[in-house]
This record gives structure tokens, C-alpha cells and sequence, in this order.
């Protein structure tokens, strides 16, 4: 069933109901950038982010929250290591065709982030013409680590989990899930970056100076590896959520890197 873009609601992928929310035209009636959030993120948490992408590009805007995530069902537990790269190839396509996507862009944020790539890298899908990698992690880093360590402290100690039971329905299957997964003593060895070798599209990456995730090292993984062209945003000011501490660029970006898709897509192709 085609998910109505002028609504919120809920949606069936990979065995679980999958909330959503929809902003502007239609894949029918316009291109469509899908966001896919961050490893504690959901549809809520973009917050202003998709109704401003809308209002730039043109394009209609699509986020949801994967399992285990918002008012989605929750995942089941203990999540595999492979998990993004289960959801880019297994839960993804399932997502995609029940929201009628025909053509656009996949706009991904941290674990979103990597999902996208893993997909576009992965699965031959000719309707996604680009990406938008915010924060993507291709492979670990000690700092990410230690970071997220942190993050399990915090949610032992303090009252991060009745804030996050704010957003998500089941807080403790939502960082359970993550937290896990990440500092599960086997993850160290996780890397993914072979999947930018196949990359076969445009992508713009983008990261804070001040991520406490990750180092500008993962945007160099991608100018390095990609066959295809890789533009930069590096923010100053800006720490794992670009998209939150620097949105005026970030959208300003993303709206530029979507119309110059639209100028390739219009241009008549050369006849010898």
C-alpha cells in the first residue's frame, strides 16, 4: 500500500509497523528525499529538519522510524552486528516501494547515514540519484567509542532514558539495541567501507568539526574510495547533528547538491 504524503501514519517493512511522516509533493508529482535518522534518532527527533528540506528543494521529504525506534514496532534483541547493513538490504527496499518512491534522493544521518550508503552501494537501484551522508561511519574509532561508553553511563546514571522515553516507546529497546551492538567487544573489527567502492552516484558529505562520534576521517574514507564525484560540507561549530547545530547551512547544502542534480537530470544528453 502506497503511504498518502499528506499524512502521518504507519507502514509495514521488514516484518514490523514502521511510523511516518510525509512533507510535501508526492513521488508521483516530484523527486523524494528519504531520511533515515541517527542509531537513537525517529521521525520526531528530525525535528524542523524535514518540513525546511520541503520548503528548499522542492521535493517532497519522507522520514520514519526504523524498529525499535519511536512509536515503531521494537527491534528484537539483541540486534546482530550487521544490523545497517541488514536494514539497508532487507528493510530498506521494503520501505521504498511501500511509500510508491520513484525517484531521489537518500539523505542519511550517522547510522542513517551509513544505511544509505550501504544501500546505494549494495542494491541496484536506479531511482536513487544521490546522497546526502550527515555524519556517516564506515568504520570504528576509539573516540566514537569511548564517547558511547559515555552514553552508557549516562543512561545507567541520570535521566537521559526518561528522556528519551519522551520520543521513544520502549527506551530501553531503542538503547539497548545501539549501545550494545556498538560496544559489543567484536564490533571494534566492524568496517564497511567497501561499499563506497560501488558507489556510482553523486554524494555530499557532511560533518561537524566538534563530532564526538567520529573524525573527519570517515568524509576522507568516502573522497578517497568513491568512483563518483564527492562534494564536502565541513562545519565549524558543529558537533554530531549537523542538521540541528548548523541547519541553515546544512539545508542551504543540501537544496544547492539537489538542484544541480535536477540541472543533470534536465540536460540533454550529447549525440555523436
Amino acid at each position: 500500500m502506497t503511504a498518502d504524503w499528506t499524512e502521518s501514519g504507519r507502514l509495514s517493512a521488514g516484518g514490523k509497523e514502521l511510523e511516518y511522516a510525509c512533507y510535501g509533493p508526492s513521488p508521483d508529482k516530484a523527486p523524494s528525499l528519504v531520511l533515515l535518522h541517527e542509531g537513537l534518532g525517529c521521525v520526531a527527533l528530525w525535528r524542523d529538519f524535514p518540513k525546511a528540506l520541503a520548503e528548499a528543494t522542492g521535493f517532497g521529504v519522507f522520514a520514519f522510524s526504523r524498529a525499535g525506534y519511536g512509536q515503531s514496532d521494537p527491534a528484537d534483541l539483541p540486534r546482530p552486528l550487521d544490523y545497517m547493513t541488514r536494514e539497508a538490504v532487507d528493510v530498506l527496499p521494503e520501505v521504498l516501494e511501500a511509500i510508491g518512491f520513484q525517484r531521489g534522493v537518500l539523505v542519511g544521518h550517522s547510522d542513517g547515514a551509513t544505511i544509505a550508503a550501504i544501500y546505494a552501494g549494495s542494491v541496484s537501484d536506479l531511482r536513487v540519484r544521490g546522497l546526502v551522508l550527515m555524519a556517516p561511519h564506515f568504520f570504528t574509532e576509539e573516540m566514537g567509542l569511548a564517547e558511547i561508553a559515555r552514553a552508557k553511563t549516562a543512561y545507567d546514571t541520570t535521566d537521559l532514558r526518561e528522556k528519551m522515553a519522551r520520543y521513544h516507546r520502549d527506551p530501553d529497546n531503542t538503547f539497548r539495541g545501539w549501545n550494545d551492538s556498538w560496544l559489543h567487544p567484536e564490533f571494534k573489527a566492524w568496517n564497511v567501507g567497501d561499499v563506497i567502492d560501488y558507489l556510482r552516484i553523486p554524494v555530499l558529505a557532511v560533518q561537524g568539526k566538534d563530532d564526538q562520534y567520529g573524525t573527519l576521517a570517515q568524509i576522507e574514507e568516502v573522497e578517497s574510495r568513491s568512483y563518483a564525484p564527492v562534494d564536502t560540507l565541513i562545519l565549524d561549530d558543529c558537533r554530531h547533528a549537523p542538521h540541528l547545530d548548523q541547519p541553515e547551512k546544512v539545508v542551504a547544502g543540501i537544496a544547492e547538491f539537489c538542484a544541480r542534480l535536477e540541472r543533470i537530470e534536465a540536460a540533454e544528453p550529447e549525440v555523436a
